[in-house]
């Protein structure tokens, strides 16, 4: 009798262990379905910002214009070409006051001018 509860009890066991382990089937079966519908909203968001990444670079290569900027420029902010009538050229004092034959470079200092054959 003893060999016959030694199976009942074997029998329960792999029972609870056959009940325990489609459970665990159930749930690691959910969570990856779960887990692929979490990527494919994912991949749904990716596609929608790029979109929107696209249409946000048309738009400003539209608002980039030559034409676009040069019209808000005298539009709004009442810019203007610049002719030779309305430029003000700026002289620096310390250039003016030099004259215009004047080299814009230092001289040679004694100590750098070249030798003048003394050595030979």
């Amino acid at each position: 009798m003893s060999s016959n509860s030694l199976m009942v009890r074997l029998n329960v066991l792999l029972a609870i262990a056959l009940i325990v382990s489609g459970l665990y089937l159930v749930r690691i079966s959910y969570e990856s379905r779960r887990l692929f519908a979490e990527i494919e909203n994912a991949h749904g968001a990716e596609r929608q910002l790029e979109s929107d990444r696209r249409r946000l670079e048309a738009e400003r290569q539209a608002q980039a214009t030559h034409l676009r900027v040069e019209s808000t420029a005298r539009t709004k902010l009442g810019m203007r070409a610049a002719t030779p009538a309305n430029t003000q050229y700026v002289v620096d004092a310390g250039l003016a006051a030099a004259p215009m034959s004047a080299p814009l470079t230092m001289p040679p200092t004694p100590a750098s001018a070249p030798d003048s054959g003394a050595s030979r």
